[in-house]
Formats: structure tokens, C-alpha cells, sequence
């Protein structure tokens, strides 16, 4: 399992509190994906951990997406969205209040609807 998230560790025995932000997510993932879960929820996965853990990050989601996995991805990092999402369902106010296929979101769109503009 390590291998497979690309975790970063001296071993195997290294506790979680020394391992890296992005590699502690990584942990966490693993942790859900043992009980072989059909559908996860990743919730600001990327706050806080460095690029190249985003990327690590992205890859793995995209990757689980891509094995049939249900992927819930929470975020206000508009970019990642976009990048990300097959499909995106943007929130105000408790509601949704547009959503947009992935391939025709722009940041922009985003941040008009999550800020309470209203649909076109």
C-alpha cells in the first residue's frame, strides 16, 4: 500500500507524525481504501501540503476515479476543479446553485456562483 500512494518514508515503522503533511494524506487515503470503500469523499485533500504532494495527490484521485471508484471532491481551490472534476456542482447558500460539466468549467464561472451570482 505504500508503494501504490507513493508515500515518502524512511520504512514502514516511521510514525505518521513524522511523515510529511502530504504524506500523512496519503495515509489517511489508504486507511479508506482498505476497507474498500465504492465511493469517497475527499474534503480540502490538498490544504495545506506542498506542489508536489498536490500532484501525487491528483494522481491518485484521478486514478481511483478511472477504477470505477466515486470520487466527492470537496475544495474552494477553484483550479483544482477544474482540473480535476468530471463534473462540478457549486454550492451557496446550503444549495446548489449551478453545476457544470468539468470540461466547460472555467475558475471565473466558479467563483461567480460560489460568491451568489445568479444562473444566466
Amino acid at each position: 500500500m505504500i508503494a501504490r500512494l507513493g508515500v515518502r518514508a524512511t520504512g514502514p515503522g516511521q510514525t505518521l507524525r513524522r511523515l510529511s503533511g502530504g504524506n500523512q494524506q496519503k495515509v489517511a487515503i489508504g486507511k479508506w481504501l482498505r476497507g474498500d470503500a465504492n465511493v469517497l469523499i475527499f474534503d480540502e485533500p490538498t490544504k495545506g501540503v506542498d506542489v508536489k504532494a498536490k500532484t501525487d495527490l491528483f494522481m491518485l484521485i484521478d486514478g481511483l476515479a478511472r477504477e470505477g471508484k466515486g470520487v466527492i471532491y470537496a475544495s474552494g481551490e477553484f483550479a483544482e476543479l477544474v482540473g480535476l472534476c468530471d463534473r462540478i456542482c457549486v454550492l451557496w447558500d446550503g444549495r446548489i446553485v449551478a453545476e457544470i460539466p468539468g470540461a466547460e468549467a472555467r475558475e471565473e464561472t466558479l467563483l461567480y456562483y460560489s460568491t451568489g451570482g445568479a444562473a444566466a
